[in-house]
């Protein structure tokens, strides 16, 4: 029992930010991550020790997180009622700050699947390209070169 509350303390927060950087939902990302140690728990006599147990736990997560997206295959609307505008400066300032990074994400859909996923690793969850090699079944070169590549890919496009 000690060792997987040392593993949900260790762990935890970097599972539910890996899948907050893929789904940009908080409660989402909170959710996956408890369920992934529910099932971590439930099978971690099968856990060969082939890799780190970090990259297991993020290939669990993003199982589950591929399985709920399937399942729920549709958008959540928020009715404009339901968001309350504090003060008028602070939107605006808000939207300026976003509507970069809004283009930085739209461009980033037009990448290939390996590219995204390592630029958005690197850009968002601040995972070291050790880590993302890891994660991906990559190596960390492998990882760098990618990310290099994408940045090149966004410069032409004078996105970065």
């Amino acid at each position: 029992m000690e060792n997987i509350e040392k593993l949900y303390v260790e762990y935890a927060n970097l599972i539910e930010n890996y899948i907050f950087v893929i789904t940009r939902d908080r409660d989402l990302s909170e959710e996956v991550m408890q369920e992934t140690f529910v099932v971590a728990i439930n099978a971690i006599n099968k856990f060969r020790g082939d890799c780190e147990i970090f990259v297991w736990l993020c290939s669990i997560a993003k199982k589950i997180l591929y399985k709920r997206l399937k399942k729920n295959n549709s958008k959540k609307i928020v009715s404009i009622d339901d968001i309350e505008l504090e003060d008028k400066k602070q939107v605006e300032d808000e939207y300026i700050k976003n509507s970069s990074k809004l283009k930085l994400y739209k461009a980033l859909q037009n990448l290939d699947a390996n590219t995204k996923e390592v630029m958005y690793l690197r850009l968002t969850g601040e995972l070291t390209f050790k880590e993302i090699g890891s994660i991906l079944n990559k190596s960390e070169n492998w990882a760098r070169v990618t990310f290099f590549r994408g940045k090149q890919k966004l410069n032409k496009e004078d996105i970065i």
